[in-house]
């Protein structure tokens, strides 16, 4: 085989892979090194060129010109005389260059420096797309369902290029088909081995972000910021958006007439309902506004714990909370607080103290009667301190006497 029919023996790869001609002649180079380093234990004595625009190489081997009978080393030496015979005008001690075919390497070295190509060929492929994946993340794919595992699943885009969907990235409803195409953000880009290996999710906060970039034009240039997104996948979200211009609505804007803009989204994202509001750099609205459409009527704030304490009626408990505590969560991360419910009671819910007999005694409850404080409330409105500045009771059985009256209007 001639050197150009090696080179040519690579076409369909260079093609396929969209390698250049001149990346595949640098990579043909190295590969002639890596073998005569093989074959000699060192290039240092080879010069190897490579011609692109003809698309064949050229291998030199410079040899030391020695005196006849004192060449220790064929390969690095050549005697005079041998010498004179190519150019009659060489001198002891001169350099000799002489091209070595290719076919004089010999048929094993041959199918050595198929290999040899071959592994960088797909070295140098591997690193392209590395670098091409390693520099989209966070950006969506759109993937071809090519095979359907247990732990996961195997996608392939328009190029070939593997994409893997693991179980835990994809949305508890998602059910795949293979030849189905859906769409994914690339979360991470590794090498696993020689190969890089990229893994997309469906689950990711960053993918509902990028299907609002897609689906509302505001977003895309600008106009409308996405402050925060926090979702729970397949079940619920909550996205805190802003404006540059106090004239635009950001929530109207993302939602649009009837959900007309937000339900592509929904439908890509398996129903999940989807919560908008409007960011705001007070703590109080914006936990408020987190929650939800509940009443709140007052929230205690603790900036330097980042703690909320939310107070609100009875009747809108199970809405503060959520299906499976799903509201109350989303509203912690949207906002960055920890977020805790305390159920105002009614005039209606409160419990005289008399309904307490069997759990406190009664010279305990006559104290309490003594200063006015007839129902559970009334008590569990004071301060400790003020209690036992009230009543001739110690500090421990004023906190027991509390205990039980609290559990009267726990859940």
């Amino acid at each position: 085989m001639d050197n150009i029919a090696l080179i040519e023996s690579f076409g369909d790869f260079k093609d396929e892979k969209g390698i250049s001609k001149i990346d595949l002649m640098a990579i043909i180079e190295d590969s002639l090194k890596t073998l005569l380093r093989k074959r000699f234990d060192s290039d240092d004595h080879f010069d190897v060129i490579v011609n692109p625009d003809k698309g064949d190489f050229q291998i030199f081997l410079n040899k030391t010109i020695v005196e006849d009978e004192m060449s220790e080393d064929d390969d690095l030496e050549i005697e005079i005389s041998e010498a004179k015979k190519i150019d009659p005008t060489f001198e002891v001690g001169e350099d000799f260059t002489m091209e070595i075919p290719v076919a004089q390497l010999g048929r094993r070295n041959i199918l050595t420096l198929k290999q040899i190509l071959a592994t960088k060929l797909q070295e140098h492929n591997n690193a392209m797309l590395y670098e091409q994946f390693k520099d989209r993340i966070g950006e969506i794919v759109i993937g071809e369902i090519h095979h359907i595992r247990h732990k996961h699943v195997i996608l392939l885009d328009d190029e070939g290029n593997e994409f893997i969907l693991p179980k835990e990235n994809q949305i508890p409803s998602d059910f795949f088909k293979k030849g189905e195409n859906i769409r994914a953000i690339v979360e991470t880009v590794d090498f696993k081995g020689s190969k890089p290996q990229i893994i997309i999710s469906r689950t990711a906060p960053k993918f509902l972000e990028k299907l609002l970039e897609l689906e509302i034009p505001e977003i895309q240039d600008g106009t409308i910021m996405l402050k925060k997104v926090v979702r729970i996948p397949g079940e619920k979200a909550k996205i805190a958006v802003d404006a540059y211009d106090d004239r635009i609505d950001p929530v109207g804007a993302c939602v649009g007439v009837k959900g007309s803009r937000i339900h592509g989204v929904v439908r890509e994202l398996k129903n999940e309902n989807i919560d908008v509001i409007q960011w705001s750099k007070n703590p109080e609205i914006l936990v408020k506004r987190a929650l939800g459409n509940v009443t709140v009527n007052k929230i205690d704030i603790n900036e330097d714990t980042n703690y909320a304490l939310v107070y609100t009626p009875v009747e809108d408990i199970s809405k503060v909370i959520g299906k499976q505590g799903q509201n109350i969560r989303l509203a912690s991360w949207l906002s960055g607080y920890e977020i805790d419910v305390y159920r105002e009671a009614s005039e209606d819910d409160d419990v005289d103290l008399r309904e307490f007999n069997d759990d406190i005694e009664q010279w305990i409850l006559d104290e309490f009667k003594k200063v006015g404080l007839t129902t559970a409330k009334s008590v569990l409105d004071k301060e400790t301190e003020t209690l036992l500045n009230m009543v001739d009771l110690e500090e421990e059985t004023i906190e027991d006497v509390k205990r039980i009256l609290k559990e009267e209007f726990e859940d």
